[in-house]
């Protein structure tokens, strides 16, 4: 299966013009015959902690976006937006501070496919050193979904440290796609961490970062990457907006831990 990362700038809590941009990067990774698309993680927002600003209920325009693109193009797409729980959003109709009942909202991955079915997972590990634990409240659900016959486990940026959530997923996983908000000056714990769940669960990682500068200051260098099972990087770039392509092969993950049977030496 080819998959496509499209590397890409976010205006700040700017969904229009942030969406603006998107739509000839994204077309032009449905041109390249990718089967999936991989945005960003607050895709459309930045990682912003102004959650009444930004959050939305589930089906909301960010995530409507995310189909639309889906379905126009019929290719699964995956990015991550700051979502209600549905209960809580019919507490509270309006995104109002301090409405009675709502709690915090979730940093949502979403997987939306070609028929416009959305798949959601709430980020397991918020970034408490960045205040997200303040403002999001964590998941604790993981999610795979098989994708034309490559199973894709989605995770959200900070998972990314956190190797044992990967390795309960490893034998159900083909592909891991983790969805980024990743600072520049942390880019090589980035690089480094892609290639190592990559290498220790014999499987491909697909890391999808932003590039560009937040209000905050801090600068973002995309370093986006594609990372094969034995650790070698099919596809990356830096800076810039763009679109990087490779393929994706269950079979290839399959015959390297035939050969290679270090997962059922794991305890």
């Amino acid at each position: 299966m080819r998959v496509s990362v499209v590397q890409h700038d976010i205006a700040w809590e700017d969904p229009a013009a942030t969406q603006l941009r998107l739509v000839p990067l994204i077309e032009q990774a449905a041109a390249a015959g990718s089967r999936l698309v991989v945005l960003t993680e607050m895709y459309a927002t930045g990682f912003s902690m102004d959650t009444d600003r930004i959050a939305e209920p589930p089906g909301g325009p960010n995530e409507e976006f995310c189909v639309a693109q889906a379905t126009r193009h019929g290719v699964w797409l995956a990015a991550s937006v700051a979502q209600w729980r549905v209960a809580q959003w019919q507490v509270a109709p309006l995104p109002v501070a301090g409405s009675p009942g709502r709690g915090r909202p979730r940093n949502v991955g979403l997987l939306a496919a070609p028929d416009g079915t959305v798949h959601r997972y709430a980020k397991i590990h918020p970034f408490s050193f960045g205040g997200e634990d303040r403002h999001y409240e964590a998941g604790d659900v993981t999610l795979t979904v098989d994708v034309e016959g490559v199973r894709v486990s989605l995770l959200i940026c900070y998972d990314l440290r956190f190797a044992d959530t990967f390795w309960g997923l490893a034998h159900g996983t083909d592909c891991y796609v983790v969805v980024a908000n990743w600072p520049q000056p942390r880019r090589e714990h980035w690089r480094t961490l892609l290639a190592a769940r990559a290498i220790e669960n014999q499987a491909y990682v697909v890391g999808a970062n932003r590039v560009g500068m937040a209000p905050n200051g801090l600068a973002y260098s995309g370093d986006s990457r594609i990372v094969d099972p034995l650790g070698a990087v099919l596809a990356e770039a830096s800076q810039v907006e763009t679109v990087l392509t490779a393929e994706v092969d269950p079979d290839r993950v399959a015959q390297v831990r035939r050969e290679l049977p270090f997962l059922a030496d794991r305890t």
